[in-house]
């Protein structure tokens, strides 16, 4: 598949309403982002100076994938926030792409660590509807996903889990803390 990837911008305001649109699409049925306007205003929110925020269009000019990412700690610091990747596009490397991309720039601009929280809401991981406050060094142990959750995708990335939030989403639905170093670590 051929696409592209390049910066979303408030004045292309056709890639706007695509990424909010995929953004609701993808994420309501989990209960994020449940309405267009909740989702155009998370979009809207992606094009301020201290956030990146980039789209990948396919060659007839649709966009099929989102990623943003916020900086934090001065820059050195971005969290990965949101990734998305239309339904009949994935599997094809547009993603992986999409993050590859965003890493590339952030390391250009001296950035440390990308982390990202990979939330647990219909129970896909080890992690999920338990009491992580009396399990949690055990379960940190081994963590195992199945169905839909993206954490094999991103630890094929070389994020690796660095904490978890507790009940984030609900009793027993927590969010998962993955991150990666970035650029040279040499001198570390």
């Amino acid at each position: 598949m051929h696409f592209r990837i390049q910066d979303l911008i408030a004045s292309d305001t056709t890639n706007v309403e695509a990424a909010a649109k995929l953004l609701h699409a993808v994420f309501g049925p989990l209960g994020a982002w449940t309405t267009l306007d909740d989702a155009r205003h998370e979009v809207m929110s992606s094009l301020t100076a201290d956030r990146l925020s980039r789209v990948a269009v396919d060659s007839d000019g649709r966009v099929i994938g989102w990623i943003g990412a916020i900086g934090q700690y001065d820059g050195r610091v971005w969290e990965l926030h949101p990734l998305v990747v239309d339904e009949p596009s994935r599997r094809k490397g547009i993603g992986r792409a999409l993050v590859r991309d965003l890493e590339e720039i952030l390391t250009a601009r001296g950035a440390l660590t990308l982390w990202l929280g990979a939330d647990d809401i219909a129970g896909e991981t080890s992690l999920g509807a338990i009491d992580l406050y009396s399990a949690l060094p055990h379960a940190l142990v081994e963590v195992r996903s199945w169905g839909r959750h993206p954490l094999p995708f991103y630890e094929s990335l070389g994020f690796r889990i660095i904490g978890v939030m507790p009940d984030a989403n609900g009793r027993g639905r927590p969010d998962i803390f993955l991150a990666k170093p970035l650029g040279n670590r040499d001198s570390v």
